[in-house]
């Protein structure tokens, strides 16, 4: 059983905007040093988030979650053919009900086998993928782009491919302006 939760109606979700990635290595002379901390990590975001809010409260608000069609380019990270379904999850990091980052994980329908990620509800993915044995993590691409599937925006997204057996998911996370505000950093 699938539920479907949205915040308020976004016509951008209709017409998805073109999103260009890059390796993380040629974003970085764009990118300041305090905001590199943030986008080049591999840890655990939600972690680093908790963290960062300090006595604000984290909570994960899930945006929607279905079944669907990845766009062309969640399809080439993934290596599946375009038009192939997968697991489609939105959610955003909010801080004391502030979203600072908004996310989005694409995962092949073939190969969820037994990965209930419509059971997560509004738990963090991270929390379920970094306590995986032998989590693999692809190289992270960056983005200057706003998220094309929700209407806030902010200075960088980034996204990489987490692996676990024959388990693939997409991570896309973008860092919102008012993350920015409240931590201070600049604009790039």
């Amino acid at each position: 059983m699938t539920r479907r939760h949205a915040v308020r109606h976004d016509p951008t979700r209709l017409t998805p905007k073109a999103v260009s990635w890059r390796p993380l290595a040629a974003g970085q002379p764009a990118m300041s040093p305090a905001w590199w901390a943030w986008v080049a990590s591999r840890d655990s975001l939600t972690a680093r988030l908790i963290e960062a809010g300090g006595e604000k409260t984290f909570r994960v608000r899930l945006l929607d979650q279905r079944p669907g069609r990845p766009r062309p380019d969640e399809a080439r990270a993934l290596g599946l053919p375009v038009g192939r379904l997968a697991w489609l999850r939105e959610v955003a990091l909010c801080l004391d009900e502030r979203p600072w980052v908004v996310a989005r994980s694409v995962a092949p329908l073939a190969q969820l086998r037994g990965q209930r990620l419509d059971r997560l509800g509004e738990r963090s993915l991270g929390s379920w993928l970094f306590r995986q044995p032998g989590l693999e993590r692809s190289p992270i691409e960056v983005t200057a782009s706003p998220p094309p599937f929700h209407c806030q925006s902010g200075p960088w997204g980034r996204r990489s491919v987490f692996r676990h057996g024959r388990f693939a998911v997409l991570v896309q996370e973008f860092f919102l302006d008012a993350m920015a505000d409240e931590l201070a950093l600049p604009s790039r």
